[in-house]
């Protein structure tokens, strides 16, 4: 590092995306994207808004937010939008954790990176059996409250009952429920949202949407709660929403019945190969997002799979170390890709060569 950085963020350990190589064709199953392209509509209307790139687009996302709005049964000032689900929970962690911030022991590694680079006190819960989130334990934290549901890394989704309690019992503090995989199964928050001020539901169009390409997120929650949001975007880069991904985002709520369909779809192959990977003697958490974790059978080590995966053209997620170190997280391909994946596997657990 140079010696120009400021020394509070020396040690800062940045967030690791999924890898991207491009020294060959993969089968992509380690970045939680959708299998299935965009819909038409989306593509016509990111086409479409190309011979007007010399312009801004407009920074008050006003036509998105509308349909937003309409979709969720909300009014435009209940909705904030910006360059990705990451920028909302930056912004979080930026203005709302004056007090401190507590989020589950294994969930998105974004939160920890968030905590360090604003400094903020953390308490990190601790998980229940299973790498599940105990609600019991979450109850007057006196701090702002982090939780993704369903889980990141883990897919275990709380019902919307204990989502609840939680909020209630931090009726002093903001909590954030980031709900990136809810459309593959799980129960929204945004059903609570009139009822508890102290709700930010936080979403995004990369996994159910097909836009993980066009960066975009948003947020729902209390009039005053989304000015607050919006004023910190202000004071960074108003202009951080692009025009196509504007374009995209609202032509593809215009469509929303594809998406829901493709969501449909992807929680039937996750079952299926949830099935499969079990009869191979895998033990899988109950995910309800688009993605399986996944414990090899005994005998084999989760790293000698990835790589093993990874020689044969198809890339899962390992962690590396920690509680996730036994395990592989496989994101739910198309049902060729989850065919292909299960035949690869079937010749690394034969111990037959590549």
């Amino acid at each position: 590092m140079s010696r120009f950085l400021n020394s509070r963020l020396e040690s800062l350990e940045a967030y690791v995306p999924g890898e991207q190589p491009a020294d060959r064709e993969y089968i992509k199953l380690n970045a939680n994207e959708s299998p299935y392209p965009p819909s038409p509509g989306v593509v016509r209307a990111v086409s479409g808004c190309a011979g007007r790139m010399n312009l801004y687009p407009d920074a008050a996302c006003r036509g998105l937010k509308a349909a937003l709005a309409a979709r969720y049964n909300l009014l435009p000032e209940n909705v904030m939008v910006t360059a990705g689900s990451d920028d909302i929970l930056n912004f979080c962690f930026m203005g709302f954790c004056g007090r401190g911030v507590a989020y589950p022991a294994v969930s998105y590694g974004f939160y920890e990176v968030f905590a360090d680079l604003h400094g903020v006190e953390r308490s990190v819960i601790p998980m229940g059996p299973g790498l599940t989130i105990e609600p019991g334990r979450w109850e007057n934290l006196g701090r702002t409250v982090v939780i993704a549901n369903p889980n990141a890394q883990t897919g275990i989704a709380l019902p919307l009952a204990d989502v609840e309690r939680i909020v209630a019992s931090n009726a002093s503090d903001l909590v954030v429920v980031d709900e990136a995989y809810v459309d593959f199964g799980a129960e929204s928050a945004a059903a609570l949202l009139g009822e508890y001020e102290n709700l930010l539901v936080v979403r995004t169009f990369s996994k159910s949407r097909s836009l993980a390409g066009a960066r975009l997120g948003f947020a729902l929650g209390g009039a005053e709660l989304i000015a607050d949001l919006e004023r910190l975007k202000y004071s960074t880069n108003p202009y951080s929403v692009s025009m196509a991904s504007l374009a995209a985002g609202e032509a593809a709520l215009a469509e929303d019945g594809y998406y829901m369909e493709k969501c449909a779809v992807i929680a039937a192959e996750r079952e299926k190969l949830k099935s499969v990977l079990g009869k191979m003697g895998f033990v899988s958490t109950p995910s309800m997002a688009n993605f399986l974790l996944s414990r090899p059978p005994e005998g084999l080590r989760a790293e000698e799979i990835f790589l093993a995966l990874r020689e044969r053209g198809i890339l899962v997620r390992y962690f590396g170390g920690g509680s996730l170190a036994e395990y592989l997280r496989i994101s739910v391909g198309s049902p060729e890709q989850n065919g292909a994946l299960l035949e690869a596997l079937g010749t690394v657990m034969r111990g037959e060569k590549v």
